[in-house]
């Protein structure tokens, strides 16, 4: 195939178009409003795990192609816009692989009062709608940890988690003393490849210290509410009932940038119109952003995301 060509075949992006304008419907007919916000901000997430891409728009003036519509989202949601939803471009400054492209489209929404677990049951409704795939299955972190390797996640220690890693395994090169990563490392490596094979799986109620931009419960050990949705052995989204103290995501800002830092990755900029918003009122809300790539992907039975896109990033 000539290299001017797209990488999808034009029955593929036919369907793609298809399942995307269902998404849609689905949104219309629960009068969840479509919304557009910036995709070159003047910051980015501070969030050591996913890295930005910078853009110069002047000389002198640095900008980021967003990873999320999140921080600009939640601006609308403080200044009462109600329950949205946007399909937009992302970018991610990552490999390019199977399941990565650092161009892709996300699907991201909010639903004002609602919690992680109403947002769980419309993820599920979504994707039936979308896929007609069959109703998710839904499991907590430590009963996934318990019942595959036969941990604890909340109380082991460091020594155990990489005791469990080498027996599996997985054998990191390197310094990488923080149990958050060595959790993650056995979440990406041991379990994730035989999550939801037959049908989506939720994995909710995980540990605090992997709270990012969701609420933490007051339970003993406390815990973070927020999802990840897995089809597939893939992992699809990820969704939050959003934190709204303006005083805490300012911390939480800060102990990233540290952790950037400490990883010997650049430090980011605060986005304080975020922090500006979050002072003024967020309404109590959940929200999720999904993959929507992979989701067609899966959809549709192909194996790689070049397979559902026009043109991925070889070939932009």
């Amino acid at each position: 195939m000539a290299h001017w060509q797209p990488t999808a075949t034009l029955e593929t992006l036919k369907a793609r178009a298809m399942l995307i304008q269902r998404m849609r419907e689905f949104f219309h007919a629960r009068d969840v409003l479509a919304v557009e916000t910036p995709t070159l901000c003047h910051t980015s997430v501070t969030d050591p795990y996913i890295e930005s891409i910078a853009a110069m728009v002047r000389p002198s003036q640095k900008a980021y192609l967003q990873t999320s519509p999140e921080y600009a989202m939640k601006r609308l949601l403080a200044a009462g816009m109600g329950s949205i939803y946007q399909i937009t471009k992302a970018y991610r400054q990552e490999e390019l692989g199977r399941y990565h492209n650092p161009e892709f489209t996300m699907l991201e929404w909010y639903r004002l009062q609602f919690d992680h677990h109403q947002l769980m049951d419309e993820m599920d409704a979504l994707l039936q709608h979308v896929t007609g795939c069959e109703n998710a299955t839904r499991v907590t972190y430590q009963t996934l940890f318990e019942s595959t390797l036969g941990v604890n996640p909340h109380t082991a220690t460091l020594p155990e988690l990489k005791t469990i890693a080498l027996k599996n395994g997985v054998n990191f090169q390197g310094e990488l003393n923080d149990n958050d990563a060595w959790l993650q490392l056995l979440l990406t490596h041991c379990i994730e490849p035989n999550l939801g094979r037959d049908a989506p799986i939720f994995i909710y109620d995980f540990p605090a210290t992997q709270a990012a931009l969701a609420r933490i419960q007051n339970t003993n050990p406390p815990l973070a509410s927020r999802f990840e949705v897995y089809w597939k052995g893939i992992e699809l989204a990820n969704g939050f009932h959003e934190l709204q103290s303006a005083r805490e995501q300012a911390a939480r800002f800060e102990i990233n940038n540290q952790q950037r830092k400490h990883l010997g990755l650049n430090t980011l900029p605060i986005d304080q119109y975020l922090l500006d918003a979050l002072t003024h009122g967020l309404p109590d809300c959940a929200g999720v952003a999904l993959g929507v790539d992979r989701l067609v992907m899966l959809a549709l039975n192909k194996t790689r995301l070049s397979e559902v896109m026009a043109f991925d990033f070889e070939r932009a």
